[in-house]
């Protein structure tokens, strides 16, 4: 199996994953004097990474879990995932933490890194759509989960060089999708059937509330563009 692993695919994962301490990078500069407007396009920004969260659940995660999976698997693998991060969110929230974001986009990152690695050896093409699918994804979510640090008292340095080490869980999954679960279609859609369960959690109970702004369009536009960005990523990959 290692002689056969396509490095390329470990590369373009990495490549997807550096789109999260870019987007750390473009908020830590982003440092303009805050007003109505900006904070109107940062939660704008938040609503574009829950639409593209809502696309990979509804377009990527749950489809490739239904192709797998009977009706009772699947629906007790999507139960458990939303279960399983409420429980977490709420031990966070005891603990004055805040990172649905963070979570949400490894939620996100994780399984889909894995199926590029699934998809290595028998669709490169697929994989390397894949790939930029989730480059385009992790760099809104990477800003907005930066933000959401920053407020919780994480200083640039400590922010940034986390999410420089989350970036090498890309090419981690990657392997471990195109080593074990290449030939394992159940356990693949089972994890993304799980995957999908918290995401979804986390996006209407941490996202979608962060993105509210009175009386202004960007959050609803910037959700609806997210979900058109899943759509296009789909479409290329399918």
């Amino acid at each position: 199996m290692m002689a056969d692993l396509p490095w390329e695919m470990l590369a373009m994962a990495w490549a997807a994953g550096l789109c999260i301490p870019l987007g750390g990078v473009i908020a830590q500069l982003e440092r303009s004097h805050e007003t109505h407007v900006k904070r109107s396009w940062l939660a704008g920004i938040t609503a574009l990474g829950g639409g593209i969260l809502l696309a990979a659940v509804a377009l990527v995660l749950v489809p490739r879990a239904m192709e797998s999976l009977s009706v009772l698997p699947l629906l007790g693998l999507f139960l458990l995932g939303a279960l399983v991060f409420m429980q977490l969110d709420r031990w966070l929230a005891r603990s004055g933490d805040a990172r649905g974001q963070l979570l949400a986009m490894l939620m996100d990152f994780i399984p889909e890194a894995i199926a590029l690695g699934a998809l290595a050896s028998a669709s490169p093409a697929a994989a390397m759509l894949m790939a930029l699918f989730i480059a385009v994804q992790n760099l809104p979510e990477g800003f907005n989960a930066y933000r959401e640090l920053e407020g919780a008292g994480l200083t640039a340095r400590q922010g940034l060089g986390a999410f420089l080490l989350l970036s090498l869980l890309g090419p981690l999954a990657a392997f471990s999708g195109h080593l074990w679960l290449a030939d394992a279609p159940q356990l693949l859609g089972g994890l993304m059937a799980f995957a999908a369960g918290g995401i979804l959690y986390l996006i209407f109970q941490d996202i979608a509330p962060q993105a509210r702004v009175v009386h202004h369009w960007s959050p609803p536009l910037g959700a609806t563009l997210g979900f058109m960005i899943g759509m296009l990523g789909e479409r290329l990959v399918g």
